[in-house]
């Protein structure tokens, strides 16, 4: 019995991610191999299909599992037919992300891209700052990343309010935040784009953040009402700190982009040298649990 072939993104060719008792191929977006196209039972895609790629899902008849790299599959899952088990890449990015809400939390707090300006123009012009450790921190979505985020925070002796979609023991939902929004400093935002969450981050929301509030998102775009998000800052009530927008990337003569109070990063949370190594343990685990039939880690959607 042959071993079942897996179709993985070009970019990893060169780290050693094909375990024995897989058939590995390379594949470079939008380049469809010329044979295996009925035999691939997990794929890997990189970056580059678009919509095509939906089209090719449902030419693989022999497909089982579909794996990405990123923590969020906001645009993969509508693609994925169903029966196909959806995995997600969540270690992959876990750290960095939330090692950057915390940068831009800081950055803002200290007022780092004032100074940024300053060496600019060779001006010394000393302002006074504020410590984390004085912040209540509500961290609005509490996934690996979230809970991550609330540990990072907390070591600088901040005051963690941590909110999902569904409460636990000592999480808040949903429901909560109109409550729980007056009473915060930062708002760190870090949930998946769904149906529930689109627009979440919208006039009422950020209308119920105290003045000279900080709004950090790092989830993706379309979570914030952007000409909401873009009115409250303009009036100087609110800070932000973007690492993601919408649209994106952020049109050059969009008025963010000017104002001083805010922040903007161009979507690079899981942009650092560590990505390769998190992205070969992963992918190297995960096809030799698929290999050998054991449960997959990160499924987010289907059955296997």
């Amino acid at each position: 019995m042959n071993a079942p072939l897996v179709w993985l993104d070009a970019e990893l060719r060169d780290l050693d991610v094909v375990p024995a008792g897989v058939r590995g191929e390379f594949v470079v977006p939008g380049v469809v191999p010329t044979a295996g196209l009925d035999e691939v039972e997990l794929f890997l895609p990189g970056h580059g299909w678009g919509d095509a790629l939906g089209g090719l899902l449902a030419r693989m008849p022999s497909l089982r599992v579909v794996q990405t790299l990123s923590a969020g599959v906001d645009l993969l899952g509508p693609l994925v037919p169903t029966g196909v088990t959806l995995c997600n890449g969540r270690e992959v990015n876990t750290v960095s992300t939330a090692e950057l809400a915390v940068a831009l939390t800081l950055s803002s707090l200290r007022d780092l891209p004032r100074f940024v300006r300053q060496q600019e123009t060779g001006t010394w012009e000393e302002t006074w700052g504020e410590n984390l450790a004085e912040q209540r921190v509500l961290v609005l979505g509490h996934g690996s990343i979230g809970q991550h985020v609330g540990r990072l925070v907390s070591a600088f002796g901040a005051e963690v309010v941590p909110v999902a979609r569904t409460a636990r023991e000592g999480v808040h939902d949903f429901a909560e935040l109109p409550a729980l929004l007056p009473t915060v400093d930062v708002v760190v935002v870090i949930v998946p784009l769904t149906d529930e969450t689109r627009g979440m981050v919208d006039e009422g929301f950020l209308a119920a953040m105290p003045d000279g509030s900080l709004l950090v998102n790092v989830a993706r775009g379309p979570v914030a009402d952007t000409d909401a998000l873009t009115a409250a800052c303009a009036s100087g009530r609110l800070r932000a700190a973007l690492d993601v927008t919408a649209p994106e990337p952020l049109p050059g003569n969009h008025p963010l982009w000017r104002m001083p109070n805010v922040t903007i990063t161009p979507h690079v949370g899981g942009n650092t040298h560590s990505h390769a190594q998190r992205s070969r343990r992963l992918v190297r685990d995960q096809l030799a649990r698929f290999a050998a039939g054991e449960p997959l880690l990160n499924v987010v959607a289907g059955q296997y």
